[in-house]
């Protein structure tokens, strides 16, 4: 371990669980790790009557296939020349099923994708039976977008397993773009502040020849018909952090020294949080683009309170307007304002934001018709950052509704 966290400094956090589980290494291509939930008590006299969410499409293909074509032909090349390891030929063989997975369609769900927003809506339908109970009315809306779509079908019809008595109401369209899918600018605004941010990561070792080693028997022959190094890691890399979405088993990662996917982890993570989060180089760029959702989850929120005509508002879209929403709201260890420098250290992406991430806002009520509401980030109980809850993770929705444009900061 002091080794690995030699200088330049490295992220002990995010060191124990890449080398733990490599497959994080990808981010926000990292599939859903389902976590044990565990829920606080909530106050006394208070239960669960209505859910609003929004998810992340689940596990899908990346974009390009290219990477995977050089790939497949480079490692061609060496078996063709008799010098591919044993691993290199499993390299292969890994890489011929990506392409094949992939199939020339860019975001596309996979199978794995279905099946962890099958699972999602079933942990919770079973933690929250009292909101689902009997027979009620779900509102779901959709980015227009496919992955979002066959995410949305796979977990109604989840809800719909648990429940036949539940009735739905879905929908898609440009005009709920607005607030599921709201990009508008933000590469323009955020574009040179990430590329201030990514001087931090830019020193980091990157041991690209330590790739040649692990796949061909010959590395000077090798070099004959590899001409750098760094682009043969580049599309190992991104074949690698793809393939657990397409339920490949074989690590693929293996092929990486840590010197070269830590720096790539590092880049991504660098990138995903200053382009798309609340960062202190892009200010507030990026995060009230998702105004118009939060406004439309008030709204609808009120709207339930008041006529009960929906147990659960649904919202199917993408991880850049998750991100966004999540530091509109504040919650806490996701949406922190955070510098370049502490960016690794205190936010880590394939936690924060990986395949079918998931916000849910669980509302409460007494028999005085008190409203508590209580903020799930990937199923686990977050705090708002700088309020103060009324009990526990439970804050009083109207306090909530009082203080989210402080959040805009």
């Amino acid at each position: 371990m002091a080794a690995l966290n030699a200088q330049p400094h490295r992220s002990e956090a995010a060191v124990r669980a890449l080398m733990e589980d490599p497959s994080r290494a990808g981010n926000n291509t990292n599939s859903y790790e389902f976590r044990e939930i565990r829920d606080t008590k909530p106050p006394k006299g208070y239960k669960p009557f209505y859910i609003s969410h929004y998810g992340r499409h689940g596990s899908r293909s990346n974009w390009g296939g290219k990477a995977y074509e050089d790939l497949i032909a480079t490692l061609e090349e060496g078996k063709r020349q008799g010098i591919l390891t044993p691993g290199g030929d499993s390299l292969l063989a890994a890489t011929r099923q990506v392409l094949a997975f992939y199939g020339g369609m860019d975001g596309r769900l996979s199978q794995r994708g279905v099946r962890e927003h099958d699972a999602l809506a079933e942990r919770m339908f079973k933690r929250y039976p009292e909101v689902f109970k009997g027979d009620k009315m779900v509102r779901a809306f959709g980015s227009q977008v496919q992955r979002c779509l066959i995410s949305m079908n796979a977990f109604t019809t989840s809800l719909v397993r648990q429940n036949p008595k539940l009735h739905f109401y879905l929908d898609t369209g440009e005009k709920f773009q607005e607030y599921i899918n709201n990009e508008s600018g933000w590469q323009q605004k955020t574009g040179p502040a990430m590329m201030k941010a990514m001087a931090v990561v830019r020193e980091m070792p990157d041991d690209t020849l330590g790739v040649l080693s692990r796949i061909f028997t010959d590395v000077p022959k090798a070099r004959t018909f590899v001409k750098s190094a760094r682009s043969l890691t580049e599309n190992v890399w991104n074949t690698a952090i793809i393939s657990e979405d397409f339920d490949i088993p074989d690590n693929l990662f293996r092929f990486l020294p840590f010197d070269a996917l830590y720096k790539r982890w590092a880049q991504s993570n660098v990138m995903l949080y200053t382009g798309h989060c609340n960062s202190v180089e892009s200010g507030n760029d990026r995060v009230p683009m998702a105004q118009s959702c939060v406004e439309d989850i008030v709204a609808k929120a009120d709207e339930c309170i008041a006529t009960g005509r929906y147990c659960a508002d649904l919202r199917f879209g993408h991880d850049y307007p998750l991100m966004a929403l999540v530091n509109y709201l504040g919650i806490e260890g996701v949406g922190e304002r955070i510098p370049a420098e502490e960016i690794c250290d205190r936010w880590l992406g394939f936690w924060n934001i990986p395949m079918a991430s998931n916000l849910q806002i669980i509302f409460y009520r007494n028999k005085a018709g008190d409203v508590l509401v209580k903020f799930l980030y990937q199923e686990q109980e977050k705090l708002l950052r700088g309020l103060e809850p009324f009990q526990g993770p439970y804050y009083k929705w109207e306090t909530v509704k009082a203080n989210l444009e402080g959040y805009k900061r």
